[in-house]
């Protein structure tokens, strides 16, 4: 009846499956093929019970992506569920691989559901900051309680099929997903059990509509993380609604704040996010079936934060490391270290009770650089200095085996440079993780100039196994992030100069959705870092050297920019710090004026969108989009903004560039020239997404 779903009669029971790989995604033609299959089985009187499974590797995994944004073709999914929950003979939904969105609700409006013991289960729409838009909102709190559905929906997150057994969101586990569906149709059909319509059915509400402290207790515990963003909120009220109204009610509302949500800012942001993370993963200037090397060990070099938390990322993977140190003692510290970050997780439930003795077996610590010979993959990290970096990778030539990837985690340095130390150039390149390097998504992948097309598809294939986000950058000082982020960073040290204090900067930054401001964070990392280095290199900077010299290094002396009570992390604003500006300035002959917020916010971040900007035009970054996953992936860029260069785009590029000449002529700072390829675009009217749309036109 349709080329991607097929009928078939076993005697009494009609299977129906879908056959639309790679993930069985509801396009129109998968919506129009169930609905024209399922009203064929209830039409046939020789029907008695349906079956309704997928072909390939999973279940239905969601909305068709590719239809977001375009008007929708009929027949709606609202309507292809209301013929199957209407249907007066059983159907069953047959779960294998991942059943997420609406094909979750899809299955949510079959009369029963059985799944594989590997499925998983979910209605993960906030994270495209929507709302499930098919009655899953309705459904999934009557097949689970509002309990459940809160986290399920609230949270995004899926759940396994045993989990979903013991909520009742599934009848059965069983072998295989249309065998298993089925032999549970014809045990329906034989015992004839009444049709389950998880619309008529509220016995699971009413302990919630009893006890509403149920349901808010379990809101408040999903959204206390969900700063700024408007879809975790909708979708509570929407599961609210199926609590205190009727199906047909509650229905109505959640299509509102559907399409409320669909038509909004934020969602268009974090669609856009979705799209540009597996857009970062096609890397260009590569030819087409380039494959990936072998890698089935990797060597780190250095046991210290960076070198533990990258060896975390891979045994978490199940991919085995040999952890090299230069001592004893250094090796025996890093192994400690992440023994008991691996039992606070295990004891706050977040990895299983067993897993820290099965992770820590798959490393292999060890004293000295000859130990990577047996790794297809070594990354460095070592000391943040050239010589050091060069001098590791001149002794890789003499152990590492023929074809290896050689990898450097530097943040900052020349790729380029460190390969020349080897014989082997074309097998170096950079992988930058970021710190916490075990929690933090973002790989950014570091192309030399003589970088081999392979080596550089494998760091971005091993990038992705791992769960990082892999980005491709170009070499430049400070890559994508950290040379965009060092704009900032100059802005906020010459904002004090003008009168502005860190907690006035710092509170700006906050509201705008970034985690944490540029003086907490400096701070955190510790002001004595950029300190030496400033000494290193000859280089002042007043105030920052002022707190320095005062001893005040950030959180770990309990005074920085900010005091800190003991035991404390939390920034507080601190008199003497307003004094030592203060005297900073009337030393320099330097006038304090109000600084407005509207000020610090454009200045914060309109010199990093024009660093971009020049980016863009030297071939550093390939996409706008690729600089907006490194942003949102490495930086915490608030993701409902979609990142910097999506933001600019919705700020207007022509205010932007205006505003930027404006603060380099009354800050006499030239730097703050927009970039010519900036101001071209304001001038044309066009935006970075136009590059984006020309890029792949031709």
């Amino acid at each position: 009846m349709s080329e991607v779903v097929k009928l078939e009669r076993h005697d009494n029971i009609a299977v129906v499956t879908v056959n639309s790989p790679p993930v069985n995604a509801l396009s129109a033609a998968v919506r129009a093929g169930i609905f024209d299959c399922i009203k064929s089985a209830i039409d046939d009187a020789q029907v008695q019970g349906i079956v309704l499974t997928c072909a390939g590797r999973t279940f239905i995994a969601g909305a068709d992506i590719t239809e977001f944004g375009k008007p929708p073709k009929p027949p709606g999914l609202a309507d292809v569920l209301s013929l199957m929950e209407s249907s007066p003979k059983p159907i069953v939904a047959a779960i294998h691989g991942t059943a997420l969105g609406g094909g979750l609700e899809v299955a949510l409006a079959c009369h029963y559901r059985v799944a594989t013991k590997d499925a998983k289960l979910g209605l993960p729409e906030v994270k495209l900051g929507l709302l499930p838009g098919a009655g899953g909102t309705q459904r999934l709190p009557r097949a689970v309680g509002p309990e459940l559905a809160v986290k399920m929906i609230v949270g995004g997150d899926p759940i396994g099929a045993d989990a979903a057994l013991k909520a009742g969101l599934i009848e059965e586990i069983v072998e295989g997903p249309a065998s298993g569906g089925e032999a549970f149709a014809r045990k329906v059909v034989a015992e004839k059990r009444p049709l389950r319509k998880l619309r008529d059915d509220d016995s699971k509400l009413a302990a919630a509509k009893a006890d509403r402290s149920i349901f808010t207790n379990a809101v408040a515990a999903l959204t206390k993380k969900s700063r700024g963003l408007e879809a975790p909120f909708a979708a509570a009220d929407a599961v609210g609604a199926a609590i205190d109204l009727p199906f047909e009610e509650g229905l109505k509302k959640e299509r509102e704040g559907f399409l409320k949500l669909m038509n909004g800012d934020q969602s268009k942001a974090q669609r856009y996010a979705f799209f540009a993370e597996r857009e970062a993963a096609k890397i260009s200037g590569v030819p087409d079936g380039t494959k990936s090397r072998n890698v089935a060990r990797v060597a780190i070099l250095g046991a210290g934060t960076m070198g533990g938390g990258i060896a975390m990322s891979f045994v978490n993977a199940g991919i085995p490391v040999t952890l090299i140190e230069t001592g004893e003692e250094q090796l025996k510290r890093g192994m400690g270290i992440m023994q008991k970050n691996y039992e606070a997780t295990a004891a706050r439930g977040g990895i299983p009770a067993d897993a820290p003795a099965k992770r820590m077996a798959l490393i292999n610590g060890v004293v000295g650089i000859e130990n990577v010979g047996d790794a297809d993959l070594v990354i460095e990290a070592v000391f943040e200095t050239m010589a050091v970096k060069k001098e590791v990778f001149g002794k890789l030539d003499q152990y590492a085996k023929p074809g290896a990837v050689l990898a450097s985690n530097t943040s900052y340095l020349n790729i380029d440079e460190i390969a020349q130390s080897t014989k082997r150039p074309q097998d170096v390149l950079g992988m930058h993780f970021f710190s916490p390097a075990n929690v933090m998504k973002l790989c950014e992948i570091v192309r030399a100039d003589k970088t081999a097309p392979d080596a550089l598809v494998t760091a971005v294939s091993i990038a992705r196994k791992i769960a990082k986000v892999p980005a491709v950058v170009g070499v430049c000082d400070g890559f994508v992030g950290n040379r965009m982020l060092a704009q900032r960073g100059k802005q906020s040290e010459k904002l004090l100069f003008e009168g502005a204090l860190p907690q006035q900067v710092d509170a700006v930054v906050t509201k705008f959705g970034m985690p944490m401001g540029p003086f907490a964070m400096g701070d955190l990392a510790g002001l004595d870092i950029g300190w030496r280095s400033r000494k290193d290199r000859g280089i002042k900077s007043e105030i920052a050297d002022a707190l320095c010299e005062a001893g005040r290094f950030g959180q770990k002396t309990g005074k920085g920019y900010y005091k800190y009570e003991p035991g404390s992390r939390s920034a507080l604003p601190d008199p003497e710090v307003e004094k030592l500006i203060d005297e900073t300035l009337a030393r320099l002959g330097r006038k304090k004026r109000v600084v407005s917020d509207d000020e610090i916010l454009e200045r914060m971040m309109y010199p990093m969108i024009n660093e971009g900007a020049k980016i863009l035009a030297e071939g550093i970054a390939a996409r706008p989009s690729d600089i907006d996953v490194v942003w949102l992936y490495g930086y915490g860029w608030p993701i409902y903004r979609g990142g910097p260069m999506f933001w600019a785009d919705t700020v207007g590029l022509k205010h932007i560039a205006d505003r930027l000449a404006f603060y380099a002529k009354e800050t006499n700072d030239p730097s703050l020239e927009p970039a010519p390829l900036l101001r071209k675009l304001a001038d044309e009217g066009k935006t970075f997404a136009s590059l984006a749309a020309a890029s792949k036109a031709a």
